[in-house]
């Protein structure tokens, strides 16, 4: 399975290491033509307002958009959580998100770089009960609303921080930066649902 990576910005290398080491075969993405052989990717954290306009720069918009509309799955940690959702509170009047699952995100919601933190989260259907997920946030987003079909997996301080629609995957952290493989697992299993 072929699991492209947005590679405009982020810890491109390190969510190829994880994926590859899950027996998926990463692709860094950062032309359409890139895009066209992939069957799932990856929005990685990085500068959310930034990252959309290399989006648009690089013509990555539009056939982005086309194939999350057509049912791709996908997987956003922390700016790539931005770029997804539905709405953005806190963003610049010009950026544009994908709104493929049904949040309101607000960025930086937890502070600025000097705020940034970690903590074990305690993620539904991801983490066994003796081990929770190690969760690295940095500038992180999080949650103010989430729709009827967003399934909440994890929260800090009452806020989703972790949640899914369909067979896209959000975090408002990110997991690329701990040694855990267990989110990118189950990502993987939500590329092979049919």
């Amino acid at each position: 399975m072929k699991v492209g990576i947005l590679a405009l910005q982020g810890a491109v290398e390190l969510h190829a290491d994880l994926l590859r080491d899950l027996g998926a075969e990463p692709v860094e993405v950062r032309t359409p033509d890139q895009l066209d052989g992939v069957d799932a990717l990856v929005l990685p954290g990085g500068e959310s307002t930034t990252m959309s306009r290399l989006l648009l720069l690089n013509h990555l918009f539009d056939p982005i958009a086309a194939r999350l509309a057509a049912g791709m799955p996908a997987f956003g940690t922390c700016a790539g959580m931005i770029l997804l959702a539905t709405k953005v509170l806190d963003g610049r009047p010009d950026q544009r998100s994908f709104g493929v699952v049904d949040v309101e995100v607000r960025r930086n919601a937890f502070g600025r770089q000097v705020d940034s933190f970690t903590t074990d989260l305690h993620v539904t259907g991801v983490e066994r009960p003796d081990d929770p997920v190690p969760a690295v946030f940095i500038r992180a987003p999080f949650v103010e609303r989430a729709g009827a079909g967003v399934d909440v997996l994890a929260t800090v301080d009452g806020h989703p921080v972790c949640a899914r629609q369909g067979r896209v995957l959000v975090t408002a952290f990110h997991p690329e930066l701990s040694a855990d493989r267990r989110l990118h697992a189950y990502f993987l299993t939500l590329v092979g649902i049919e």
